[in-house]
């Protein structure tokens, strides 16, 4: 058995069935030994930011890692915004990358870069394997880094001749630890401020906006009278109807100031303390207000959901969770807009759903108008490297093929990563998109305004500006395989999205919205 057979061998055995690839020369053993390791399932991506993006989808939704195969440094580098993505996300992935052989990189070939480096700024773990027979151990510690509690991206690195030399065998498989227990001398404090009638504000982030941590806190609110928020971009957040709901964090620096205003008290729960997304001039870049005191329940790599059940047990022994409502928008009539598509998106989404948000600046109705929908789970943008939501989306259908995805995808953001729509539909995933299509980067229309950038003229708008030609997703999705249409009023929006909804498979509908800019 060669190097690439038994570390494949040994991923099957990990609990790694999955590996989203764009693969070189270099990884051609690898490649090769998914043809032996018939467990392993290989999806092709033709960009490597759709495939540590669809990692990332996949270990938000299973818990546990996906490969992604990229090649040599360049690959790496094409991947790492959405392994930024995932590094904020705190999902458990495995960049494997490949390299020259050992004895090839003191030639210093056209491709020959410093692998190590570029992993180490996405990674919380890196490894170089230097033989053959010590590559499937070190496999092995690559799940088991990726699975650290609460999940980060291991990068194993495998030169080409590790891979094809012979003698290797599969190592034991890789076991997970749990997260860490909170201590009685860490939760009994917070325990008293919250009795102590002085305003509280809990701060959920990560597994906190989990359905049981969710319930958890609701029931802390309901006895002491404390405020949730939760973090502005969660990696995972389930709710719906039948889900105590939560607001998050604003995105916009004084909105959020707003929302903590008055806080005598701050429990972080799997959150940090709240910061500014950028710096602006005469604007506050730490967001917790003047004598606000902070409290660490716990961090991300803690029980968060057994932290707020403790704290439950002593601050609030007999109260009972707040549940969402059920409650749907009616269908919207009229003009197509951010908010009309949002009222249709809530009176159809289906129950269990998937929904990868990029939507940015068009999806400020969709919070509301989905609060009451059947219960499902909303993955953002966590890292803010945009291009994440369609990857995300590829990697949450393979990861559950029984729930329908619906990716809400800005038009700019769209571009960075649109040969994502192949994978959906060569792996005839079911996932649905919607292109919100603004014909700008409307986001950065507003933040041309905040930051106080001077402009007299059209050069700055016109670098903002996605018209001259206008985009046509709907031929572009074709041109991949997914069937499209294009919705210019409400009604055809919410005819489309019904029909896309209802049939399996890939769909793309482009919301052809008011122009911006």
């Amino acid at each position: 058995m060669n190097g690439a057979q038994a570390v494949a061998t040994t991923l099957v055995k990990s609990g790694v069935t999955t590996c989203f690839a764009n693969p070189g020369t270099s990884e051609m053993h690898f490649v090769a030994a998914l043809d032996a390791v018939s467990q392993m399932r290989g999806v092709l991506c033709l960009f490597e930011g759709v495939a540590t993006g669809a990692a990332d989808g996949y270990g938000r939704m299973t818990g546990g890692p996906a490969a992604a195969l990229l090649h040599l440094g360049p690959g790496l580098a094409n991947g790492l915004a959405n392994l930024h993505n995932a590094r904020r996300a705190h999902t458990p992935v495995l960049a494997i990358v490949g390299d020259h052989a050992t004895y090839h990189k003191r030639f210093d070939a056209p491709l020959e870069s410093d692998i190590d480096a570029l992993a180490g700024s996405v990674s919380g773990w890196v490894r170089r394997s230097s033989r053959s027979a010590e590559a499937p151990a070190d496999a092995a510690d690559a799940i088991a880094a990726a699975m650290t509690p609460p999940g980060q991206v291991a990068t194993l690195i495998l030169p080409a001749d590790v891979t094809w030399t012979d003698g290797a065998q599969p190592a034991p498989a890789a076991i997970a630890r749990p997260p860490a227990q909170v201590a009685d001398s860490v939760i009994d404090p917070i325990a008293a401020v919250l009795r102590s009638g002085e305003q509280c504000v809990i701060l959920l982030g990560g597994a906190g906006l989990y359905r049981p941590a969710l319930e958890a806190a609701s029931r802390l609110a309901e006895a002491t009278g404390a405020r949730l928020i939760a973090e502005t971009f969660p990696a995972r957040l389930q709710r719906g109807a039948g889900i105590p709901a939560i607001d998050r964090l604003a995105y916009l620096a004084e909105f959020a100031v707003g929302q903590l205003a008055g806080a005598r008290h701050l429990i972080l729960a799997g959150a940090r303390a709240p910061v500014s997304f950028f710096a602006y001039p005469d604007k506050a870049s730490y967001l917790v207000p003047a004598g606000c005191d902070v409290h660490t329940l716990a961090v991300a790599g803690e029980d968060v959901a057994g932290a707020l059940a403790a704290l439950g047990q002593r601050a609030a022994p007999d109260a009972t969770a707040r549940p969402a409502p059920s409650a749907r928008p009616e269908l919207p009539t009229g003009e197509l807009t951010g908010q009309s598509a949002a009222a249709a998106i809530g009176a159809l989404l289906p129950e269990d759903a998937i929904v990868c948000d990029e939507a940015n600046t068009s999806g400020i109705w969709l919070p509301a108008a989905t609060a009451g929908a059947p219960p499902h789970d909303w993955l953002t943008l966590t890292g803010g490297a945009i291009g994440q939501g369609l990857p995300v989306a590829t990697g949450a259908a393979v990861a559950c093929p029984g729930r329908p995805v619906l990716a809400l995808e800005a038009d700019g953001s769209a571009m960075y990563t649109i040969s994502a729509l192949w994978t959906h539909a060569r792996e005839q995933l079911d996932i649905t998109t919607v292109i919100f299509s603004n014909r700008s980067y409307a986001v950065l229309n507003m933040e041309l305004d905040r930051t106080g950038a001077t402009t007299t003229g059209d050069v700055a708008r016109s670098l903002l500006d996605l018209s001259r030609p206008t985009l046509d997703f709907t031929a572009l999705a074709a041109g991949m395989g997914v069937p499209a249409t294009r919705a210019v009023t409400a009604e055809e929006f919410a005819g489309q999205l019904r029909h896309a909804l209802a049939e399996p498979g890939p769909h793309l509908i482009e919301a052809a919205l008011p122009a911006v800019g």
